[in-house]
């Protein structure tokens, strides 16, 4: 169990979220059972859910927790607490998450043969190829690509990274002001964007672009 965890055990902290849910974190509904409870913000970077400053210095950077932790991601379809969309299972022990946007969060493109897309600071040991035509941009002004399957089907591609690719996609109208882009250049070869993506994200959101 990492530091920081055994920290939070250990004094027993209590919260309820906004949506009045209530828990402890490492309690135990059931014999050998225990429970704890995550967040994952916009760039990718995972938190105890309870953490009151979450940024780079309080999230969890250990890869090889990371990796696991993220490589048993999948849907929360337990009939606990389904604010917490997702469920990270070990052993015993069920870590239920929510996020901000997605729980997978693109966050470099590496510069592997072939290209991968890495996500939420597991480095090359969490990451999958990368597919330029299925990139997506709706309304809301984000990015995303298609996630694993078991916690996909779709992620969000972290801001600066966004911002990177951004050159390199070609709009109908001439600009970004004309809708959502067709095409994206890459390698040397155009890629028409297949918007297969629309179906998981509405179009137009109340969400504003990462900053």
């Amino acid at each position: 169990m990492p530091l920081l965890l055994r920290s939070v055990l250990s004094r027993g902290l209590s919260l309820s979220l906004s949506r009045r849910v209530s828990y402890t974190q490492g309690q135990s509904p059931a014999p050998r059972v225990r429970e704890y409870f995550y967040y994952i913000d916009h760039q990718g970077q995972l938190f105890l859910d309870d953490t009151k400053v979450k940024n780079f210095i309080t999230c969890f950077k250990d890869k090889q927790f990371l990796v696991f932790f993220f490589k048993q991601l999948r849907r929360n379809v337990t009939s606990r607490y389904p604010e917490f969309p997702y469920v990270s299972l070990c052993g015993r022990e069920r870590n239920f998450v929510r996020c901000d946007d997605l729980p997978i969060v693109f966050t470099h493109l590496l510069a592997s043969e072939p290209e991968l897309l890495s996500y939420c600071g597991g480095g090359e040991h969490l990451a999958i190829p990368f597919q330029p035509q299925k990139l997506y941009m709706p309304e809301n002004g984000r990015l995303y690509h298609p996630a694993p399957p078991r916690s996909g089907p779709v992620g969000l591609v972290k801001s600066s990274l966004a911002f990177e690719l951004s050159p390199h996609f070609e709009y109908e109208g001439g600009g970004p002001e004309s809708g959502p882009p067709t095409y994206f250049h890459w390698k040397g070869q155009r890629y028409h964007l297949t918007n297969e993506l629309a179906q998981y994200i509405p179009a137009v959101t109340e969400k504003e672009p990462l900053g």
